[in-house]
């Protein structure tokens, strides 16, 4: 891709300065609304990441940024040292949406699931009996949680926790999609399972669908053996993948829970660990927290944002359209496309290299012509436009993602 000047001027900035823990696309954004996003040179872009299904509701939604703005110029931080008029609101909405007794609001993704972890190795020394610094907490292959040392020590992909040892110990780690493993190890070590970590589609794996059946039949050995189910929806989870929780496709209502990103509709950082009493209330006060957890602006946000996943039906949208998604890129027979798969708007093309060519290059030719993605594992593009995004926009914009792969055969 051709940069102008303006561009490259950010981009050397970052280098410069920044740390380089990242490999962006050559693009440099400026400005977003709905399902599109501008660079600084008025270039406009389909937004097909969603900030990695952060911004659901679209770029800017009205209610939310209003909700911000609204809030910001009233009350932002209080910290938990005190109450405030906005936290039990937002708790007793996530609760009438979700169904559990209690919620623990955090920031980052990364935090949610460090909280859950720790709740449930508290439940699991309080509650089940396990001897204490004993507890095992099983996570799967091809996870990705985070990048905390904890959740690092889950990974298996050395480019998460190479150089980062030592590991936190207690995890067992098994292959996805595979209930005979979890029971293998249920039966081996489930006295002292606290927790099944799982995400119910592995977004950074590439997209990863399990089989039908597969978290019901974990959350059954799960129940069987007295080990808590913690489902890590914070990317599957506010409507992507045509249900408000990936786990309602099976009927599947983990003990832990684990939300972020879309929670406040990609306006700033929110998520939350919900659980019922006898799981949440094995923390006590000074046992857990955080200065930013709960704070007025997030509350406020992550209110509206919720509210804006109903109002505009974006389940049934991201189901609808995340058909027509996979039926029209299936229906294209190039030599690039190996496997398209998904559930909603969350969806992945696993890339065939050809010409020379690979998903880098298809993404740079996206963005060339006006589609942005990004690959995952080198030849896995993800495929997850805001929900807001119309039918109409959905079909442009696979028809520019299908002009590039074609322009590259």
């Amino acid at each position: 891709m051709s940069l102008s000047p303006k561009s490259q001027q950010f981009i050397d900035q970052e280098e410069r300065f920044g740390a380089h823990n990242y490999h962006p696309l050559p693009v440099v954004l400026s400005r977003g609304k709905g399902p599109y996003v501008w660079d600084v040179d008025g270039k406009r872009y389909f937004d097909f990441l969603s900030a990695y299904s952060a911004v659901n509701q679209g770029h800017c939604h009205p209610k939310i940024v209003k909700a911000l703005s609204d809030q910001a110029q009233t009350l932002c931080l209080t910290s938990r040292a005190f109450y405030n008029d906005c936290l039990g609101p937002f708790e007793e909405l996530m609760h009438d949406y979700f169904g559990y007794d209690k919620v623990l609001p955090m920031n980052s993704g990364a935090e949610a699931v460090e909280t859950a972890l720790k709740l449930t190795r508290k439940w699991g020394y309080l509650k089940k009996g396990i001897p204490e610094n004993e507890a095992i907490i099983i996570g799967c292959e091809g996870n990705f949680h985070g990048r905390t040392i904890t959740i690092i020590s889950i990974s298996t992909d050395p480019e998460a926790y190479k150089d980062y040892g030592p590991y936190t110990p207690g995890i067992e780690v098994i292959p996805y999609n595979d209930a005979e493993a979890l029971e293998k190890v249920l039966e081996e070590k489930g006295a002292k399972v606290a927790g099944f970590l799982v995400e119910p589609i592995q977004g950074e794996a590439g997209v990863v669908v399990p089989d039908d059946g597969y978290l019901k039949t974990c959350y059954d050995l799960c129940k069987q053996y007295n080990v808590l189910f913690v489902a890590d929806e914070v990317q599957t989870g506010i409507a992507r993948t045509g249900k408000m929780l990936a786990c309602e496709h099976e009927d599947v209502r983990p003990d832990i829970l684990i939300l972020g990103k879309a929670i406040s509709g990609g306006v700033l950082p929110v998520s939350a660990v919900l659980a019922d009493d006898e799981i949440m209330l094995t923390i006590k006060p000074g046992q857990h927290g955080s200065t930013y957890g709960g704070f007025p602006l997030a509350c406020k946000v992550a209110m509206a944002a919720l509210e804006v996943v109903r109002e505009e039906n974006l389940c049934e949208k991201a189901e609808y359209l995340g058909k027509i998604f996979r039926d029209e890129m299936n229906r294209m027979h190039s030599p690039f496309i190996k496997i398209v798969r998904g559930k909603g708007l969350l969806n992945a093309i696993v890339i065939e290299p050809h010409n020379g060519k690979q998903a880098w290059d298809v993404c740079l030719k996206m963005a060339e012509l006006g589609v942005l993605a990004k690959p995952t594992h080198d030849h896995i593009i993800r495929f997850a436009p805001p929900l807001v995004i119309s039918e109409n926009e959905l079909r442009e914009a696979i028809g520019i993602i299908q002009q590039a792969i074609r322009m590259l055969e």
